[in-house]
């Protein structure tokens, strides 16, 4: 399947020459900063948006108005990470454009919320995208670069009319996401039976689709299924992104809190939990998904889950986590509210109180945001599972902020316990035996590696030029494939006994960033973190076909070029070749993975595939939509 960009650029002569590795596209590629505000600009755009979709109410504080970072705008609502289309899924139309920056448009905060004035989708689609995407730079501390064919282009194509199909996904290979429309089978609130759905509506599907692009561009192999968790981690994931924006819109917050009296898990507070509610009920449920269940249907951890059902335990897991922390900083409040006694009285909560935990609550989940972003820069580069995730939140939260008074950590491993998450070779559930470890054997410090040597573009949270990256690339590479150091960067020498048969490709350099991290008590902390994998090819035989998979590591640098850590999945690693092909064999896998030449072969547009509807309907024409063209 085709769907990275062109070779990076050749090392600078004298660096790498000879060398025993590979550098991967993304190294080279240019990462689009984001608009930096010029004197006498605006700090942010107002525009209004749905906090959840058209089903919700506005009495419910369904229509708010986000502050979306500012950035001059060409044609409709095209910026510097992203461009939206106006044009249809059938190629002919065209909808009518918005024109955001129009002076008239900003003094009215964008476009009145319709689902019948497509300037209005275009609208939505931009400032969620917006908003997720400036969550991911605060996380990481740095510029963010996209995947598959957007690395090349330099921007995310979003089509608000993408698709004639109860559908919405990430396209790699176009660098573009596609949001579909339908029609209803059934009544959903206020829209009949036959008329339409539009997934570019629907908050969570946007931030969800925004996830993945952006993920594709953090790893360079997590849309690859190579494992049974994969999958299942890049849904969950999309999924927790999307529900802790919701704490986002203060007036929505307030209505949940106010009318579940505070309880986070009522039935009347589901629009904090429940993702994409009118998508889901035009398939006959409550809503697409949500991070509560009942005690008698407790999901729990399986291997044998499908994707989305995996990617539920683990929205359930961490919102388990995250409302266990919200009765800890919130007991004393309620405390004082009820005289000590804890116990609220019957009727409506005081306005006071019910302000004060709609402001702690947008404040935790603001935290539990970034501490889940965080954390992929601290997972390994491949065949992630659910409990390796857990590691890398405890190992990039103890980073970060070495006293935990609240006990983040605490609640996160042990939401993971009472959800059946578990981990190989690990003893017990202690954040020391969670998290990683330094490199067992001491590697001098890369020099040309320390912050003293790198040549900045501006600042350090500014993406360097492509010259600068293919040098640091080159600079682990050549440390991490000398023969003495091999094996603690992951990597395995060819001809190795433990291979067997099988065949290794030469180590590739994915991807290498400045990071700049800040914790909630003001500390910065500053690192590089590289991705390298390394392909393993296992031949067919006479009763079994072959396969290949990937080993690699993810190498966290310090300032001064002190390696901190090397998170490794070694293609050589226990039972590694066992577990990849009992996966290929089962009917789960035959989603992506089909044979050709007694070859299992990855099958093309893996998120769509991921994404595909499970009940069909017959396609919209695009002359039923209510909207004009323009």
């Amino acid at each position: 399947m085709a769907r990275r960009p062109p070779a990076s650029p050749a090392p600078p002569a004298g660096i790498g020459l000879g060398r025993s590795y590979t550098l991967g596209p993304l190294v080279g590629a240019r990462v689009p900063n984001a608009y930096r505000r010029a004197a006498g600009d605006p700090n942010h755009r107002r525009l209004r948006l749905f906090a959840s979709d058209p089903a919700k109410s506005r009495l419910e504080g369904n229509i708010v108005v986000a502050e979306v970072p500012y950035e001059p705008l060409a044609q409709g609502a095209s910026g510097c990470l992203f461009e939206v289309s106006s044009e249809d899924a059938d190629g002919a139309t065209v909808w009518q454009t918005a024109q955001l920056d129009d002076l008239a448009v900003t003094l009215r905060e964008g476009y009145d919320p319709s689902e019948s004035d497509p300037r209005f989708h275009q609208q939505m689609v931009y400032a969620v995208g917006s908003l997720v995407h400036r969550s991911f730079r605060r996380a990481l501390g740095r510029q963010l670069g996209w995947g598959g064919a957007a690395a090349t282009r330099g921007r995310l194509r979003i089509h608000p009319f993408g698709l004639h199909d109860e559908n919405a996904f990430y396209d790699a290979d176009a660098g573009e996401l596609r949001f579909g429309y339908f029609r209803a089978a059934q009544p959903i609130g206020r829209t009949l039976a036959g008329g339409q759905v539009f997934t570019a509506l629907s908050h969570d599907v946007i931030a969800h689709e925004f996830t993945h692009a952006l993920l594709d561009g953090l790893r360079a192999q997590f849309l690859t299924p190579c494992g049974p968790d994969v999958a299942g981690f890049h849904e969950g994931f999309a999924d927790l992104v999307a529900l802790f924006h919701h704490f986002a819109y203060r007036e929505a917050l307030r209505n949940a809190i106010a009318c579940s009296r505070a309880d986070l898990r009522a039935p009347a507070a589901c629009f904090l939990f429940e993702i994409a509610p009118q998508f889901g009920q035009a398939g006959g449920a409550q809503a697409l998904r949500s991070a509560v269940d009942s005690a008698a249907a407790r999901r729990r951890y399986d291997r044998g889950l499908e994707e989305h059902d995996m990617g539920e335990v683990l929205l359930a897991v961490l919102y388990d986590a995250f409302c266990t922390v919200y009765r800890r900083k919130t007991a004393r409040y309620v405390q004082l509210a009820t005289g000590g006694s804890g116990v609220l009285a019957a009727g409506e909560l005081h306005p006071a109180l019910v302000d004060l935990l709609t402001d702690k609550a947008a404040s935790l989940a603001a935290q539990f945001l970034s501490i889940l972003i965080r954390a992929i820069d601290y997972c390994p580069p491949v065949d992630l599972h659910l409990g390796e995730f857990l590691q890398a939140m405890v190992t990039a939260d103890r980073d970060l902020v070495s006293d935990d008074p609240w006990g983040y950590r605490e609640a996160l491993v042990d939401a993971f316990r009472d959800r059946g998450v578990y981990l190989r070779n690990v003893a017990n559930l202690s954040e020391d035996a969670l998290a990683w470890k330094p490199p067992r054997q001491q590697i001098p410090p890369i020099e040309a590696l320390s912050f003293a040597r790198q040549q900045f573009n501006g600042e350090p949270g500014r993406s360097v030029d492509p010259e600068e990256a293919v040098r640091q690339a080159c600079a682990l590479g050549d440390v991490a494939t000398s023969p003495e150091y091999l094996a603690e960067f992951g990597l395995v020498a060819t001809g190795d006994r433990a291979l067997r048969n099988a065949q290794v490709a030469l180590p590739q350099i994915e991807s290498i960033r400045t990071v700049r991290r800040s914790g909630p008590d003001g500390r910065v902390v500053f690192d590089l973190v590289a991705e390298m994998t390394q392909q393993c090819t296992v031949p067919a035989t006479r009763k079994q076909p072959g396969f290949t998979f990937w080993g690699g590591a993810t190498v966290i640098v310090g300032p001064d070029g002190e390696v901190r850590y090397t998170i490794l999945k070694t293609v050589a690693g226990e039972d590694r070749l066992a577990r990849r092909r009992a996966f290929l064999e089962d009917p789960r896998a035959a989603r992506f993975w089909e044979i050709r030449d007694n070859t299992y072969v990855l099958r093309g547009g893996v998120a769509r595939l991921l994404h595909q509807a499970r009940r069909r309907r017959a396609p919209v024409a695009p002359e039923a939509y209510a909207g004009t063209p323009a």
